[in-house]
This record gives C-alpha cells, sequence and structure tokens, in this order.
C-alpha cells in the first residue's frame, strides 16, 4: 500500500473540495473573535489546488507539493496562504527523491510539515490555534508508524487526532492573533485554524481511501 501520484491527486482534491465545502462555516466561526476570513482564504486555497492538480504532468511529488506550498505562501487574506504555505511546503521537502511512499515516506511527509511550522511559531496544544489539529496529528501518525501501521492506518491515526484536536480548541483560551484580546470569551468555540487544519487531515485520508 504506496502513496504514488495517483493516489496523491486524489488526496489533495479530497483536500480541496472540503475546504471548499466548509469555507463559508470557517468564515462563520473566525468572524467570532477574527477578522472572519478565515474562509475566504481557504477557499481561494481550494481553488489553487484544483488548477495545480490540472496542470500536473510530469513534476515529481516533491516539486508538486513544494510549488504548491510556494503559491500558497502567496495568498492574501490573512495569515492563512503563508501558515499553509508553509505546511504543505514542509510535506513536500520530506518528499525529495521518492517516486512512491510507504508508511515511513508519510510519517516524514507529516512531520515536515509540523518542523516546517515549528520554525515559524511557537504555539502549542492549548494555544488555540492550527496547532491544536497539527501537533496530535503528526503524534499519532508517528506512534501509528512505530507500531508498524501502513500508510491508511497512518492516516487514520492522524486523521482521528486532528479532528479530536480541532474540537479541544473549543475548551481553549486564544493566545495568538486578534482572538486573544478576547480572552476567556474565545471559551466554548473552536479555532478556525484548527478545524480547517482537521479538514486537511480528513481530506488526505478519505482521498487516499478513495483513489
Amino acid at each position: 500500500m504506496l502513496i504514488s501520484k495517483p493516489e496523491m491527486k486524489s488526496m489533495f482534491h479530497k483536500v480541496a473540495e472540503l475546504w471548499a465545502e466548509n469555507k463559508d462555516y470557517l468564515s462563520q466561526i473566525d468572524s467570532k473573535f477574527g477578522d472572519g476570513d478565515h474562509g475566504v482564504t481557504i477557499g481561494k486555497i481550494s481553488a489553487l489546488i484544483e488548477r495545480k492538480l490540472s496542470e500536473w504532468e510530469d513534476e515529481s511529488m516533491a516539486s508538486f507539493v513544494m510549488d504548491l506550498g510556494d503559491e500558497t505562501m502567496e495568498i492574501g487574506g490573512g495569515s492563512a496562504g503563508p501558515l499553509y504555505g508553509t505546511m504543505i511546503g514542509g510535506m513536500g521537502e520530506a518528499l525529495e527523491d521518492m517516486d512512491s511512499v510507504d508508511s515511513d515516506g508519510l510519517v516524514g511527509m507529516l512531520k515536515g510539515s509540523l518542523e516546517a511550522m515549528e520554525d515559524i511559531t511557537t504555539a502549542k496544544v492549548g494555544d488555540k490555534t492550527m496547532m491544536d489539529a497539527l501537533i496530535p496529528a503528526v503524534e499519532a501518525a508517528v506512534a501509528a508508524g512505530q507500531a508498524g501501521g501502513d500508510v491508511m492506518a497512518v492516516l487514520t491515526a492522524a486523521k482521528e487526532a486532528a479532528v479530536r484536536g480541532a474540537k479541544e480548541s473549543e475548551q481553549y483560551i486564544s493566545k495568538f492573533g486578534r482572538a486573544k484580546s478576547y480572552k476567556e470569551q474565545t471559551i466554548g468555540t473552536p479555532d478556525a485554524g484548527a478545524v480547517s487544519t482537521s479538514l486537511l487531515f480528513v481530506g488526505l485520508c478519505d482521498g487516499f481511501r478513495e483513489s
């Protein structure tokens, strides 16, 4: 069970599909304590992914993902573009020289996304950011890989942890961005970035399953 180009296409297509379907919901969450534009930016990234997928011909998986990260970085409308560009680019760097990806390669790809993010933010679980979903997802992926899990097992573990992390962000107080000025008022509302990150992992998992 490997991830090669067809599977990678299906995975990113599913991410784009889920982001497009949930962009209004993401903006609704973000409007409570943020700028209200998270879903708009996520919609732009979704459209970019679909365009890049339609243009993907001879590029390697690493080149495709890194190029996608670079172009995502340039999307305006708040911090989501640079943040997701960094995260996606980190995935791509870990794919260098790979024609197909096994469970170890997948774990490396997901670890690369977290390492890239840790280079630009100090946010941890509990700070009510996208890291509330990303950190648990990668930790779960690593654990599944170490337990001998295959690609599907790693993706499923990451998906479930990301969804759980996004849900748990409801109970935290915002410590970053505009929302941090609202302090305890932010309890009860999930972080929009954590939710969109959970959708990323749901898309990667479900897209592989459908490939």
